[in-house]
C-alpha cells in the first residue's frame, strides 16, 4: 500500500464565487481565477482554464447558478426564460463535451421543478451545483476502485499508459483515467505511469505528468509517437484514457489521437480502457459518427507558446477530438462498474436519472 494521494480540486465554491485553478498555467504557475459571473465562466470554459469534461460539467452547473443569481424579477415565468438564456450562453462554450449539456440540463430540471420564492430557487440551483460537485468526486472514487477490477493481474505492479489528462484536474477530484492509475498505485499495484505528451496543448507533458509529481506517483512522458515503440518493447501493461462522451454503442470521443492509440493498443494486444462516468454516456446518439468534434484555433498547432513552429502560409487542420471505435475498447469503467460497450444499454435508465 502507497500513501494517500494528494487532494487536488480545480473547481471551489468559496464564500459568493468560484475558484478555478488555471490550467492554462500549469506546470510553470499555479494560479487561482476568481468567477463571478456566467459570462466569465463561459469564457473560462471556452479558453480552457477549467477542461476535462466532468470538470466542465460541474463549472457549467455554477455558471448556471451565477447567471441565475444575476437575473432581477420576481416572476417565475420571466425568471424561467432568462435563466434557459443563461443555459445557451454555457451550450456554446465547448460542443463535444457531454457533460456540459448534461449538468445545464440538470440544473434547469432544478429550477423548473423547485416550488416556492425566485430566493429559494436559486438557493436550490446553488445546492444541485454542489451536489452535482460532491457525486462527482464520489464517481471518480468509484471508477478508479472498479477499474482495479479488470486491469492485468500480471505483472504484479503495472505499467499504465494513458493520454491527455483525466485526473483530478479534469474532474471534481481524483480523477476518471487517473482514477484508475491512484487506485492502483493506493494498492500498490503500478510501477509506472507513461504519459503521452498529447499534442497539441500537451495536457499529458503538462498536466498528467504534474499530477502524478504531487502524488510521488513515478511518471515518464513520451511524445504521441513513441506509443507503439513503447508498446513492442514491452513496456506497457494496459492503457486507460478519459472520455468526453460516449455514444450508445459504446464509441467514445476524447482527445485527439486516442483513436490511434487504441489501434496500436490493439496490435500489441494491450487492454484499452475508457473511464468515464454514467454522465458520459449519451444515449441519444447511436454511434460515434452523431458526436460533434469541435475544432479549434490554428494557432495551437503553429506555435508553442510564443514560438512559431510552421512556415508562414500553410493550411491547418485542428480538430480537438477523434472518436475510437467500440471494436478496440476492451472494457468502459463508470461509477457502476465495468461494461463491454456492446453491454452499455444496461446502464440507460441510470444514466439518465
Amino acid at each position: 500500500m502507497n500513501s494517500p494521494t494528494t487532494q487536488v480540486y480545480p473547481i471551489v465554491w468559496h464564500e459568493d464565487r468560484v475558484l478555478l485553478i488555471d490550467q492554462t498555467r500549469l506546470p510553470h504557475k499555479y494560479v487561482v481565477v476568481e468567477i463571478k459571473c456566467c459570462e466569465d465562466m463561459a469564457e473560462a470554459i471556452k479558453t480552457m482554464i477549467v477542461r476535462g469534461a466532468p470538470a466542465i460539467g460541474v463549472a457549467a452547473a455554477y455558471g448556471m447558478y451565477l447567471g441565475a443569481r444575476e437575473i432581477n424579477t420576481d416572476e417565475r415565468e420571466m425568471f424561467l426564460n432568462q435563466l434557459e438564456e443563461v443555459a445557451q450562453v454555457l451550450r456554446q462554450t465547448r460542443p463535444t463535451a457531454v457533460n456540459l449539456f448534461w449538468a445545464i440540463a440538470r440544473m434547469l430540471k432544478t429550477a423548473h421543478e423547485t416550488i416556492g420564492s425566485i430566493e429559494h430557487l436559486k438557493s436550490s440551483l446553488l445546492a444541485t451545483a454542489q451536489a452535482i460537485q460532491l457525486e462527482d468526486l464520489q464517481t471518480c472514487h468509484a471508477i478508479g476502485d472498479h477499474g482495479l477490477e479488470v486491469l492485468p493481474t500480471k505483472p504484479e505492479q503495472l505499467c499504465i499508459m494513458t493520454y491527455c489528462n483525466a485526473g483530478a484536474l479534469a474532474t471534481a477530484g481524483y480523477g476518471t483515467a487517473l482514477g484508475v492509475v491512484r487506485s492502483a498505485w493506493r494498492e500498490g499495484r503500478l510501477a509506472r505511469v507513461y504519459a503521452c505528451e498529447t499534442r497539441p496543448r500537451l495536457q499529458g507533458a503538462k498536466l498528467t505528468a504534474w499530477e502524478c509529481l504531487q502524488d510521488r506517483i513515478p511518471v515518464t512522458v513520451i511524445t504521441d509517437n513513441m506509443a507503439a515503440h513503447c508498446m513492442n518493447r514491452g513496456l506497457i501493461d494496459a492503457v486507460v484514457v478519459g472520455a468526453d462522451r460516449i455514444a450508445g454503442n459504446g464509441d467514445t470521443a476524447n482527445k485527439i489521437g486516442t483513436y490511434s492509440l487504441a489501434l496500436v493498443a490493439k496490435a500489441h494486444n494491450i487492454p484499452f480502457f475508457v473511464a468515464a462516468p454514467l454522465s458520459t454516456i449519451d444515449f441519444d446518439l447511436p454511434t460515434g459518427s452523431q458526436i460533434p468534434i469541435e475544432e479549434r484555433h490554428p494557432s495551437e498547432i503553429y506555435q508553442v507558446g510564443e514560438t512559431m513552429i510552421c512556415p508562414p502560409g500553410v493550411e491547418f487542420y485542428n480538430p480537438a477530438f477523434d472518436v475510437t471505435p467500440a471494436n478496440l475498447i476492451s472494457g468502459i469503467i463508470t461509477e457502476r462498474g465495468v461494461v463491454v460497450p456492446d453491454q452499455l444499454q444496461q446502464f440507460q435508465f441510470q444514466a439518465s436519472a
